[in-house]
């Protein structure tokens, strides 16, 4: 493998509080502090003037769909549209077909992992068998089949005794507890939030409180257990208050929010397009702004895709019966500049800390420094380059965004795993 020799870039590297302009070098697959005369001489260069050089960006919170739902998506795919967005490393759902409960569905994903993934992707497992709620999955098991995290991911565990016991063995086991925070009960037939907008629809409304009721029965457990409890997606301007005030209890509560939740409100589902059509659904303008709130003052603790694919035929349906989910690897960086930094004057070290050392320790990976002697896991992006979006002609292998065809701005330029060089602005390498 050639050495490599980034030049005149501005280094983002949050973990070491670094923001200049520089070089960075790479050799044997690491981060070095500087290669010799020789070694510059053989080296390939990249001269990165004008760009932006931080770690690769890390999403705990994507689904691959492989095995048993291949038509939407595969940890090939998956990993290539990634890339595409400047993820170096991600960690995919368990709710597959079978879903991801035993150490041979795990060991079968990390099979594939190895065959086909052009990133480090991980997998996680089921809290539940079947992730149906009713009985715990093999924890301890699936920890040593390698998994980074448990979470039934889409089906929110309802029964709160049978938490508790999921949240003493994650504990047991040095395992986050990841949460979809959702209270069915109040979500039958549910398709969007529940409010001004959906009463002009006609369609049914989902109210904040099937979240929030959630968030603050995790935070409760978490607090009389210990367990590190992992909130996902969080879209209610009311569970970012509980939030709030749990995280001043010191509660070993962590929480995420997605692009499309700081980007996009109630008001664009007007067409009934089902590219908006999400779970937890978009909520209010007054949710939204909360969250970026929660953001700011680190109630949120960091940025996450929730990358769904689905095929066109399963998303070309009446909206009660279309499935939810938008694709948001290759859009989440754009989307984050747009909304965060421009819109809302965030620092860009700031945002870049949502989506590499904040993510990548909050689940223990390898990942989200430029540390001397890390793996060269890097993100070349110009944050100012207009370019448009056309979901169709992606990496993905499905297309449900409602970003196709707009003008975003912030391109990835190149991304680099383990010094070498997978994604160069158009293609995979």
């Amino acid at each position: 493998m050639p050495s490599l020799w980034i030049s005149n870039a501005r280094v983002i590297d949050p973990a070491a509080k670094r923001d200049a302009v520089g070089d960075l070098f790479i050799k044997d697959g690491k981060i070095v502090a500087s290669l010799s005369v020789a070694d510059k001489k053989k080296a390939k260069k990249i001269d990165a003037s004008g760009l932006v050089a931080c770690p690769g960006l890390v999403d705990i919170h994507v689904h691959f769909r492989e095995p048993g739902q291949t038509h939407k998506e595969t940890i090939e795919t998956g990993s290539r549209a990634a890339a595409a967005g400047g993820f170096t490393s991600v960690v995919c759902m368990p709710n597959t077909a079978p879903v991801a409960d035993t150490p041979g569905t795990i060991q079968l994903i990390n099979d594939s992992i190895k065959r086909t993934a052009c990133i480090k992707v991980y997998p996680t497992g089921c809290i539940t068998v079947g992730m149906k709620g009713e009985a715990l999955a093999p924890i301890g098991s699936l920890k040593r089949a390698g998994v980074v995290a448990i979470t039934d991911d889409g089906d929110c565990v309802q029964s709160n005794e049978l938490m508790r016991r999921a949240c003493e063995y994650a504990k047991m086991f040095d395992l986050p507890l990841m949460d979809h925070c959702q209270d069915h009960s109040m979500t039958v037939g549910a398709v969007m939030n529940e409010g001004v907008v959906s009463t002009r629809l006609g369609l049914k409304g989902w109210p904040n409180a099937a979240e929030d009721l959630i968030v603050a029965r995790n935070a409760i457990l978490s607090e009389y257990t210990g367990a590190h409890i992992h909130l996902q997606h969080i879209s209610s301007k009311f569970s970012v208050d509980i939030i709030r005030r749990a995280k001043k209890r010191n509660v070993r509560i962590t929480a995420e929010a997605t692009p499309h939740h700081i980007a996009l409100t109630d008001e664009s589902l007007g067409t009934y397009d089902t590219h908006f059509k999400m779970n937890p659904p978009l909520r209010t303008e007054e949710d939204r702004l909360e969250i970026i709130s929660g953001l700011r003052d680190g109630t949120i603790d960091i940025l996450a895709t929730d990358h769904a694919p689905h095929t066109d035929y399963e998303k070309d349906k009446e909206f009660d019966y279309a499935p939810n989910g938008i694709l948001g690897l290759e859009t989440a960086l754009a989307v984050s500049l747009e909304i965060l930094v421009r819109q809302n004057k965030f620092k860009l070290p700031f945002v870049v800390d949502l989506l590499t050392r904040k993510p990548a320790e909050l689940l223990k990976l390898e990942a989200g420094t430029l540390a001397v002697g890390t793996p060269a896991d890097i993100c070349l992006f110009d944050p100012d380059k207009k370019w448009t979006y056309d979901a169709k002609a992606g990496f993905s292998k499905s297309g449900n965004s409602p970003w196709h065809g707009q003008t975003l701005r912030g391109r990835v330029k190149t991304t680099i795993v383990d010094g070498r060089a997978v994604f160069d602005g158009t293609c995979i390498l």
